[in-house]
């Protein structure tokens, strides 16, 4: 299955609660860290809620 690459680029700072749980869901703490995850529905949705936030690269 495919894997998502996902960086915090942009602040959190004046984010809604809901944006800050989707980062916090994703293992995202700091500006610069990058994770990876399984691409899901699940996680393609709270990627369209913090979209301006992250930058995300598909991986193999």
């Amino acid at each position: 299955m495919a894997k998502l690459k996902i960086t915090q680029v942009r602040s959190k700072n004046g984010s809604d609660k809901r944006q800050l749980a989707n980062l916090r869901s994703l293992g995202l703490h700091r500006m610069h860290q990058t994770v990876e995850v399984e691409k899901n529905p699940v996680t393609m949705g709270m990627l369209a809620k913090i979209r301006h936030l992250v930058e995300v690269e598909e991986t193999e």
